[in-house]
């Protein structure tokens, strides 16, 4: 049976090839996830000293590292704000809701790490003027350093894995399923993931295990995967067509939903 004129029209639009600037998008963002990968992790290394030995605070050298780990994390900051800005337009097309609170997300998650850097930093102010000084109690700094530690590894886990299970697992699990942007077994990968990473952190909260445990390492991975795979994708394929979303029609009804005379009306 010959295909209708509207459904040709339909199909045409699904069929068309995605607009530049949507391209641009969607590589622009693949490129802040992967700069996410090549801050944290490698920031987390460079901090080992500071985090793992209590009298670090009362020891000299290594600031030089931590340094290069707060600069790290500066950038982790910067780019974690970057992937909700960046993808905002795109997914607001498929849940509005959903989509700001994907963006509060990332913004609350990049908030907490960047409360962890200023603990980090302060530990090396106090060591290079405090420790050694006359009449300095070695204990008493020792509390204060390691309470400092305890201040990042708090911001380290509301962060990175409380924020980042349910924002980049969940929301935008669901709204990168949902739209089709990427094949839906990608995304599945952030709606599993999601929760696994908030189980975690909740074993972690009430001390279960250590966040950074062979078990921790093991339900975080998949969230890892689909944030690394997602970065990937962008900037290989860009976004996945068809998708709904990206009907130019959809997007001129939901421009004009939101119009300043609308709202005004």
């Amino acid at each position: 049976m010959p295909m209708s004129s509207p459904e040709r029209s339909n199909g045409a639009a699904f069929d068309r090839p995605l607009d530049p600037s949507t391209r641009r998008t969607a590589r622009i963002a693949g490129v802040w996830w992967i700069i996410t990968f090549v801050t944290s992790i490698p920031a987390l290394l460079l901090y080992d000293p500071l985090l793992n030995d209590a009298n670090f605070i009362l020891s000299a050298g290594a600031d030089t590292r931590i340094e290069l780990g707060a600069f790290l994390e500066i950038g982790l900051v910067i780019s974690g704000i970057a992937t909700a800005v960046v993808m905002y337009p795109i997914l607001r097309r498929q849940s509005q809701s959903i989509s700001l609170g994907y963006v509060a997300c990332r913004i609350v998650e990049s908030c907490m790490i960047a409360v962890g850097i200023v603990s980090v930093l302060s530990v090396l102010t106090l060591r290079e003027d405090l420790a050694g000084a006359a009449g300095t109690d070695a204990a008493t700094l020792t509390t204060v350093g390691q309470s400092l530690v305890a201040v990042h590894d708090a911001t380290f886990l509301l962060g990175p894995a409380f924020c980042a299970g349910f924002g980049n697992g969940l929301l935008l699990g669901y709204l990168m399923y949902k739209s089709g942007l990427v094949p839906r077994r990608m995304a599945l990968i952030g709606l599993v993931g999601g929760p696994l990473a908030l189980v975690t952190a909740t074993a972690v909260l009430f001390g279960a295990w250590e966040q950074t445990s062979a078990a921790g390492f093991f339900f975080t991975l998949p969230e890892a995967v689909w944030e690394l795979s997602l970065g990937i994708y962008l900037i290989v394929k860009g976004f996945k067509t068809p998708s709904p979303i990206l009907d130019d029609s959809r997007q001129s009804a939901l421009d004009e939903a939101f119009s300043p005379s609308v709202a005004a009306g």
